[in-house]
């Protein structure tokens, strides 16, 4: 889909701005799910070590190597050497010799790891075991921390991000270190469709109240991985693609930011 949208990485590299997330798809249902996304339209797949699909979902990209496929490095496996054996079982899940990202799940800074870890992703990009690197649920001090000790800035940052919990001084700080901010469980776990802001928008534009939350991602410059399993909510996540929301729009969702909003661990102490 030539018209479909991307965000410029540190590296050089593209990332399509919409992905399909794969958490709680088990493994003999992936291939599948995942097959039907591209068929939707997708261009972007994400994985994990821990979601225990990764055998799934490379079967369902069989024959699509133009997919952008990222996958992620489980807390057990921190560390240089664990770190480089974990992604060469990623790999062989996979059935593939690279994937296109490669992430730290969690920073998990009680066992203080994660700075090795980043060094062994930096040397996975250096080998093309991973074409390009990134974090996932990392604060401004593990950021910095892993900076300073490698020069090497995160290519994306994937965190949770919805309109419930907005990750505004998070997002601020990617910006001034050009890392694209990911938002994993968009659309907040489903809690926050019913919201009557939401529901309210997706009446003014005739779109599903998925679709507005997406597209309210897309238009903040983020990169969204809706989860979805049956194909009409993988086409109705997708049709964020298709419309526009005005800047009033934009503003009334804006509003829903709360303090209280996060709905998984906190990355402090997880």
């Amino acid at each position: 889909m030539k018209d479909y949208p991307t965000l410029p990485l540190n590296d050089g590299r593209a990332l399509p701005q919409l992905g399909f997330g794969t958490w709680q798809i088990e493994d003999a249902r992936a291939a599948e799910a995942v097959r039907t996304a591209l068929d939707v339209g997708y261009r972007m797949v994400d994985t994990a070590a821990i979601y225990q699909n990764e055998r799934g979902v490379g079967a369902g990209l069989a024959g699509a190597p133009e997919i952008f496929l990222q996958t992620k490095i489980w807390n057990e496996s921190q560390g240089y050497d664990r770190t480089l054996k974990a992604a060469e079982k990623c790999l062989e899940r996979l059935g593939r010799g690279s994937v296109d990202m490669l992430l730290i799940h969690w920073p998990v800074p009680s066992q203080d790891l994660f700075v090795d870890s980043w060094k062994a992703l930096v040397r996975l990009r250096e080998e093309g075991r991973a074409k390009s690197i990134g974090v996932s649920n990392f604060r401004a001090e593990d950021l910095d921390r892993i900076v300073d000790a490698t020069g090497v800035v995160p290519a994306l940052n994937q965190v949770e991000l919805h309109p419930a919990f907005q990750q505004r001084p998070l997002r601020e700080v990617h910006a001034a270190m050009g890392i694209v901010t990911q938002s994993w469980s968009p659309l907040g776990q489903g809690g926050g469709l019913g919201d009557p802001v939401i529901a309210a928008i997706a009446a003014e534009t005739g779109q599903d109240a998925a679709a507005v939350v997406l597209r309210w991602h897309l238009q903040h410059g983020l990169c969204a991985i809706p989860k979805a399993s049956g194909r009409a909510h993988i086409e109705a996540n997708f049709r964020c693609l298709g419309f526009t929301l005005s800047d009033e729009q934009m503003a009334r969702i804006d509003a829903l930011d709360r303090a209280d909003g996060r709905i998984g661990p906190d990355p402090a102490t997880f």
